[in-house]
């Protein structure tokens, strides 16, 4: 660190303390906010004249009035392998894999092209402000090591995990259960807890893994208790029929992970459309958390994700783009996605809850409350700068905004990568975006 430690950033700021489905004063905003940072980390967040007279003399203040500092979002589901087949036409979930993911993931047993994917697949992130995600490589140890290195070089809090495949997928694509166990074995003793990486034991889904791999990956998750997993649950009804064949005997697809303790504390599972109550209930007894992926469920045709349902039985929830299948990187184009969801599902969700779950919510259902997702002091200084009028018809709407909600719902509606100004991770600039007057 330099001898400055002290940062100061003065723009209207939202954080959250509470989810505001569930409590009245969930939400901080401050009109005109000031972010006191130190060493990396908030120090104190809240009203300008209240702070500022407090600053050391000689503090950098830097000036993002006209503009919104909220945390980094935090992407719960996402494949950086499969960014290179974004948007590929297909009629539904298993012929998508077949012939567009699986060809993808192949290449990634190559080092450098690994390593290429990932740089690029990080900065996209970072343009579209997220600054944590919780993320599939392939099933090639070499993927994740590419992943955890472009991490580390922008020293970014990310969670990642090698694929463990070892039946229904092309033999180029596959591990046995020991061969995996080991694999993911040496990856967490290799990347997690150095610096801010965090590993995620990763089966694709249970239709890939045999009884024998999933059981191995239940001793990991025994063994090394505050490293995540992460799979896939009832996301589309071809699936959740084929994975009640495969295993005779369990009551519903989501019983076959709770079988072997891969629901606990730090598991997140992607879509959960398809679940029923006692699925619901079990999610939420467990602190098992549920990934919900709009744009990717409307793209596949998979279905409708409950909120309903979801609040009512208490589930950990938070919202993630699931790029490939999903079609953008943006949170805010999965907000608007996931609105729409929720209408046709009888539900409405709020932009503050929205902005909630792509935050503080998300940092919950990873169990990194008080390390990311809010500015409560001594959390990690990852935030985002979002600017209202990034677009003519932006700037035209948010210029008569009578609320914040108001305000967040055109952000989250109309907006995308062009809203984030910068991004900052433990309170250093990655990406700062280069707008047409900067090129005049």
């Amino acid at each position: 660190m330099s001898a400055v430690t002290m940062q100061a950033f003065r723009s209207s700021l939202l954080h959250f303390s509470a989810d505001p489905a569930l409590a009245d004063h969930a939400h901080h905003w401050h009109e005109d906010g000031l972010l006191v940072l130190e060493d990396g980390k908030v120090k104190a967040a809240g009203d300008y004249f209240d702070l500022f007279p407090l600053l050391p003399p000689g503090t950098p203040v830097t000036d993002y009035r006209g503009k919104l500092i909220a945390p980094g979002f935090i992407d719960t589901h996402i494949h950086y392998p499969q960014t290179d087949m974004i948007a590929s036409p297909a009629p539904g979930l298993l012929p998508w894999l077949n012939n567009f993911t699986f060809p993808t993931e192949r290449s990634f047993d190559e080092p450098v092209h690994a390593k290429n994917t990932a740089a690029f697949f990080l900065d996209e992130l970072l343009r579209n402000g997220t600054t944590t995600a919780l993320v599939y490589c392939t099933v090639h140890p070499q993927s994740v090591d590419a992943f955890f290195e472009a991490a580390s070089k922008r020293n970014l809090r990310m969670a990642a995990g090698k694929v463990l495949m070892d039946r229904h997928c092309p033999d180029f694509l596959q591990d046995c259960a020991e061969t995996g166990g080991r694999d993911s074995e040496d990856l967490i003793r290799r990347w997690h807890g150095q610096g801010r990486n965090m590993y995620a034991l990763t089966p694709r889904f249970a239709p890939t893994s045999t009884d024998a791999q999933l059981g191995v990956t239940g001793e990991l998750a025994r063994a090394y208790p505050d490293v995540y997993v992460q799979s896939h649950v009832s996301e589309n009804q071809d699936e959740c029929r084929w994975a009640m064949e495969l295993f005779p005997g369990v009551r519903s697809y989501l019983d076959v992970y709770d079988r072997y303790g891969l629901l606990r504390p730090r598991a997140v599972y992607g879509h959960c459309i398809w679940l029923d109550d006692a699925d619901r209930a079990r999610m939420a007894a467990t602190g098992t958390a549920a990934a919900v992926c709009p744009t990717s469920n409307l793209f596949l045709g998979s279905g409708l994700f409950d909120f309903a349902k979801a609040d009512r039985a208490g589930m950990l929830l938070s919202l993630a783009t699931d790029v490939g299948a999903g079609t953008s990187f943006s949170m805010l184009q999965t907000m608007n996605e996931a609105y729409k969801v929720a209408r046709l599902q009888g539900s409405y969700l709020p932009a503050l809850r929205m902005f909630y779950l792509a935050t503080l919510g998300a940092a919950r259902s990873l169990h990194l409350e008080g390390t990311i997702g809010n500015f409560a002091t001594g959390v990690e200084a990852d935030f985002i700068v979002l600017d209202p009028k990034a677009t003519p018809l932006l700037a035209r709407r948010t210029s008569h905004c009578s609320s914040l909600e108001e305000l967040l719902f055109a952000l989250a509606l109309l907006g995308d990568d062009r809203v984030v100004a910068a991004t900052y991770a433990q309170g250093r600039l990655v990406h700062e975006r280069v707008t047409e007057a900067a090129h005049h």
